[in-house]
């Protein structure tokens, strides 16, 4: 065939996103469902899975395509931050300064900024929510990225190990005024770790969930440095430490849910209402949010 001279000219290489195709869950253990309702649910404006854990020693909520997975036993506080896409941007200030009296005796705040709105859970959990716009492509509702602080100088090291332990492209750049390595971790998703100069909690044991394409591979590299730490089941398998490819170094300590891609729950499709709609200004047939 022969190509046409004033054919346009595509960079194909921005369209790869690696081994990880999406980073559906975080986990994170919550003391009290009420709360973590009212929080996640009732303030930001996420969805409680109506199908899954619905008892109430252990909740899903849906946002977009992702989830958070809130047992209800002890607490755990992400080492850092994680960014919400949320639906109807505009509505959210006005849920944050109506939050019930619950919340506010806990360590629930927020803060309105120019292009976003910080806000703590009642435990501590920091997130930053930013409407749908050109920063996170065609997301209209989901996690964009998840933001560890890690100990200076490792920022490197961790990107050596997603690109040659998972097979995910990872680089070294900058965030938020800091060195960091940003992980490709699907379509329009990142994991971050940004090099901080603070000093580090220890880790409590909280988790990220993963769907990759290539399930042995990373199995066998994480094997062969002894970083297995749950065989689960046939779709699933877990490792908590990252370390450095050159030297086998431990780096940072984050669980990690691995599951291949044909796990039953892959793509599995989830319910996001839409949380504009109220009795005094119900609209017929806008109930849900539809994500593509």
């Amino acid at each position: 065939m022969v190509k046409n001279a004033n054919s346009p000219r595509y960079d194909r290489a921005v369209e790869d996103v690696g081994n990880i195709v999406s980073l559906e869950h975080v986990n994170l253990l919550v003391p009290d469902q009420q709360l973590a309702t009212e929080f996640y649910v009732s303030t930001l404006g996420l969805t409680r899975d109506p199908y899954m854990m619905t008892g109430p020693d252990i909740m899903w909520v849906n946002i977009g395509r992702s989830q958070f997975h809130l047992p209800t036993r002890g607490t755990q506080v992400l080492r850092g931050h994680i960014g919400l896409v949320v639906d109807h941007y505009d509505l959210l200030a006005q849920r944050l300064k109506a939050a019930p009296d619950t919340l506010k005796d806990s360590q629930f705040s927020y803060k309105i900024r120019n292009d976003r709105i910080d806000a703590t859970c009642p435990w501590g959990n920091r997130y930053r929510l930013y409407p749908a716009d050109s920063r996170f492509g065609p997301m209209a509702l989901g996690v964009p990225y998840v933001a560890f602080d890690v100990p200076r100088g490792k920022a490197a090291a961790i990107g050596r190990f997603y690109n040659e332990i998972i097979g995910a492209p990872a680089q070294v750049g900058e965030f938020d005024n800091a060195p960091a390595a940003l992980v490709c971790a699907g379509a329009g998703q990142q994991l971050i770790f940004r090099e901080s100069r603070g000093k580090i909690p220890p880790f409590d044991g909280h988790h990220i969930q993963i769907y990759v394409a290539d399930f042995s591979g990373p199995h066998e590299r994480l094997g062969e440095g002894g970083l297995i730490t749950e065989e689960s089941d046939q779709h699933q398998y877990r490792f908590q430490t990252i370390t450095d490819p050159a030297n086998g170094e431990p780096v940072f300590e984050i669980e990690h849910e691995v599951r291949s891609l044909r796990h039953p729950l892959y793509a599995r499709p989830l319910v996001n209402r839409n949380p504009a709609q109220r009795i005094m200004n119900y609209q017929a047939g806008q109930d849900a949010v539809m994500v593509g």
